[in-house]
C-alpha cells in the first residue's frame, strides 16, 4: 500500500490549541521506506520553505498547528506552517498523533 498525505493544518474550529505533537513509533530504513515528515513555511512574499525530517523511532516532534512567528527588520510576522508526509514506498509506517484541543 503507498500512502502519501497533502500538506494539511489540522485546524478543527476557531479556537486551537497552537502545538500538536507527533511519537514516531517504528524505524525508518528498516521497517518501511519513505515516509520522511515535512514541514512547509509560507513566508508572505517569499517562496515557501520545505523542511524534511526524519525521525528515529521513540522520537518526539512537536511542531506548529498553524503558524509561527518570525522576527523581520519592523518586527515580528505570522510565518504559515503546513505538514504532511512523503510517500511510504515500502513497509508501514506507525506513528502517534496528538492534537491538543481548547473548549
Amino acid at each position: 500500500m503507498v500512502l502519501t498525505l497533502t500538506l494539511h493544518q489540522d485546524l478543527y474550529g476557531d479556537v486551537y490549541f497552537p502545538i500538536q505533537l507527533v511519537i514516531f513509533l517504528n524505524e525508518p530504513d528498516q521497517d518501511f521506506m519513505g515516509g520522511e515528515f515535512v514541514l512547509t513555511q509560507k513566508i508572505p512574499r517569499a517562496q515557501s520553505k520545505a523542511i524534511v525530517l526524519t525521525p528515529k523511532k521513540g522520537d518526539v516532534l512537536i511542531f506548529t498547528t498553524n503558524f509561527k512567528p518570525k522576527k523581520g527588520k519592523q518586527g515580528y510576522y505570522r510565518v504559515n506552517m503546513k505538514h504532511g508526509v512523503s510517500e511510504v514506498k515500502s513497509g508501514e509506517r506507525y506513528t502517534l498523533g496528538i492534537i491538543f484541543m481548547m473548549r
